[in-house]
């Protein structure tokens, strides 16, 4: 199905109806260039467990992708203050009664703090969701690197826009994304790169946030994800480092949460925090 984030971008948007009695309803942000479906299997256990979920593709990325991205006006604030944001209150709308909650997994997580809505939000999961400051990635230090002092500000101008899925490099990014996130991660407080605004609308959210990181992940290290979630002031952080051995996993990642091998300990885990979260405002 089709939501509006404006009138002139519609995106597209999957919603999973809670099995049972419901007792929450949440929405999903992705990480950069990872399609909706990825998160499905996540979502409809959830569905399976009392929550209505709703997951969705940024303008321009994914199913939401129409057109040219040459032609697409926005940035990373657009997908934040407008396409998530709408989210948020479509996954509200389902059932107003309902409390709120919010999974973010790497850029979705990140953005969580920008939203206008975020103070609606009663209990949040955070996956992988880090400062993308490029000094904080001591893992692939030459990948980080070439990737933003020469991918982007070479191929973007000539593009006009950034060509990643044919560089295997995230996928393909409107240039006022690939722009500003670069802007983003070649600053020490990365987001808080555009200054009181978002310091501000950080500083709304209250709800508790359960917050993973993984021994093994290439992408966000540890002192990345440690470091974004000091940008929050009220919120109430619950912090899990977690090595695969822990879960008895060969491997977790960047992306190994999501996977099916993960129900039995990281999604019931998740979903055991939840309930036992204080959700009325």
């Amino acid at each position: 199905m089709t939501l509006p984030a404006t009138d002139r971008h519609p995106l597209a948007a999957t919603r999973f109806t809670a099995t049972g009695t419901p007792w929450a309803t949440m929405a999903f942000g992705g990480a950069m260039g990872v399609r909706q479906d990825f998160y499905h299997p996540f979502a409809q256990f959830l569905a399976d467990n009392g929550v209505h979920v709703v997951t969705f593709d940024y303008r321009g990325m994914g199913y939401s992708r129409q057109g040219s991205i040459r032609e697409l006006d926005a940035d990373v604030s657009t997908w934040a203050e407008q396409d998530l944001d709408a989210m948020l209150g479509h996954a509200r709308a389902v059932d107003p009664a309902l409390p709120l909650l919010f999974m973010g997994h790497s850029l979705g997580g990140q953005l969580l703090g920008v939203l206008p809505r975020n103070a609606e939000v009663r209990a949040a999961l955070s996956v992988t969701a880090g400062s993308g400051w490029y000094k904080h990635n001591d893992r692939m230090p030459l990948q980080v690197r070439i990737f933003w002092f020469l991918a982007i500000p070479a191929l973007t101008p000539l593009f006009g826009y950034f060509p990643g899925k044919t560089l295997r490099m995230v996928g393909d990014l409107p240039r006022g994304v690939a722009w500003q996130w670069r802007r983003w991660c070649l600053h020490p407080e990365y987001l808080m790169a555009e200054g009181d605004r978002y310091r501000s609308a950080f500083a709304r959210v209250k709800a508790p946030i359960r917050v993973y990181s993984f021994e093994d992940d290439p992408i966000i290290t540890r002192t990345a994800i440690d470091r974004m979630h000091t940008f929050y002031g009220a919120a109430r952080i619950e912090r899990h480092h977690v090595a695969p051995r822990d879960i008895g996993a060969a491997r977790i990642g960047h992306f190994g949460f999501f996977a099916r091998s993960s129900e039995s300990t990281l999604w019931a885990d998740s979903l055991k925090w939840l309930k036992t979260q204080p959700l009325t405002s």
